[in-house]
């Protein structure tokens, strides 16, 4: 059997306090080092058709092992996927995420499966993605990732870097 996605490279949390997320995965899970980016900048995003520019993310990315931790806290209530979210107020496990390496393609043979884009966009860095209806019962959604060399590099970086963490600085600043 062809499978539909490629393997779960990311497990992406919602949480309501990240400074307590971010102590609980590296003195708890002893996952580091992650770097936060204060504000995560959109060249567009879209919410079930609707514009979502004014979404106000930070997100923390790390990695265990192969896998990677991404903690999101959106800091106002502009209609979303994380806004929708039912676990939003206590927090928990809101999408995985997986590589791509066209994700019109896969989009278009998504929608033939019955399943669609429910939040799409692109970063000002370049990074396309898109979330895709599959939470329909327990075990949340998908993220779709487009690849690009940059993004492949920069993620290898972190990966490295908790490789090679000794525990000191669990969390670094990104913009």
């Amino acid at each position: 059997m062809q499978r539909i996605f490629g393997p779960v490279m990311q497990n992406a949390f919602v949480v309501n306090d990240l400074d307590a997320a971010l102590d609980h995965w590296t003195r708890v899970m002893g996952v580091g080092p992650f770097f936060v980016f204060e504000r995560v900048e959109f060249a567009e995003i879209w919410y079930r058709g609707q514009s979502a520019l004014d979404i106000d993310l930070t997100v923390a990315i790390g990695y265990w092992g192969n896998l990677q931790i991404e903690l999101i806290r959106q800091r106002n209530d502009v209609p979303s996927i994380y806004t929708d979210f039912p676990g939003r107020q206590a927090g928990g496990l809101q999408h995985m995420g997986v590589i791509t390496e066209s994700l019109s393609w896969d989009l278009c043979r998504l929608k033939e499966l019955g399943v669609e884009a429910v939040q799409h966009g692109t970063t000002t860095g370049g990074l396309r993605f898109a979330y895709v209806a599959t939470n329909q019962h327990p075990g949340g959604m998908i993220e779709l990732i487009e690849s690009n060399p940059g993004m492949l590099k920069f993620f290898a970086k972190m990966q490295a870097a908790a490789q090679a963490w000794d525990g000191r600085e669990p969390v670094r600043r990104i913009g």
